[in-house]
């Protein structure tokens, strides 16, 4: 599945499987290493978007990881997140000036972890972001324009962003809960009405039906 690639280096398995799972019923692509060497070697094999690391793991703790991956070129605007059990002030502190882009306390609800993975994530897609022409449609996240032609079209801020997230990947379906991550993250609590209501808005405001429902998976862009 396309999507963003997160590399988590955990020696428990338990855990590895519970984070594995949420994040690919996520639409993510998710590789795991249960070591501090294997998560290096993973990282150098896959050049993951987003890094979690646990504190403690065998051979190289999360810290010395985080190091050794930082001092390389490759990895030195790579997102990394520490997910740890240790939850004081002093280790937060020594893990954030390592080079981490976030600190999240064990134990975590998934939900809550895919918000913050979500957030991180929102980063590389506002770096990312470049001017898209598809038919007569003209999308500008720089000036926050869009036009139809020679018709420059009015969105909502959360409307551009949909439609832009779509247009980036043409035929691409997006899962609803995708499109709420990306989107929506922990902002606020919305459902899959939400989505449909923005969807509706932008068709009418296009005067063109150039977004796709995929009945019960998710949605389309298409010229």
């Amino acid at each position: 599945m396309e999507g963003y690639k997160i590399l988590i280096a955990d020696d428990e398995p338990d855990i590895l499987d519970i984070l594995s799972y949420n994040l690919i019923k996520e639409g993510y692509h998710v590789i795991t290493a249960k070591d501090g060497d294997e998560a290096i070697e993973k990282a150098n094999q896959e050049r993951p978007h987003l890094i979690i690391l646990d504190m403690m793991m065998p051979k190289k703790t999360g810290v010395q990881v985080c190091q050794v991956l930082r001092a390389q070129t490759a990895f030195k605007d790579t997102l990394i997140m520490f997910l740890t059990a240790l939850n004081d002030e002093s280790t937060q502190i020594r893990g954030l000036e390592t080079g981490a882009d976030d600190y999240v306390s064990k134990p975590v609800s998934p939900k809550v972890l895919s918000s913050r993975v979500a957030a991180l994530l929102r980063r590389i897609h506002k770096e990312d972001s470049k001017s898209i022409k598809a038919g007569t449609i003209t999308i500008d996240p720089e000036k926050f324009v869009v036009q139809n032609g020679e018709k420059e079209i009015i969105l909502a801020k959360k409307e551009f962003e949909l439609l832009y997230l779509l247009a980036l990947k043409p035929g691409r379906v997006f899962l609803r809960n995708e499109i709420l991550n990306a989107i929506w993250g922990n902002d606020v609590i919305v459902g899959d009405r939400t989505i449909d209501v923005h969807i509706r808005k932008i068709r009418q405001k296009l005067e063109m039906d150039c977004i796709t429902t995929v009945k019960g998976v998710g949605y389309k862009f298409e010229v």
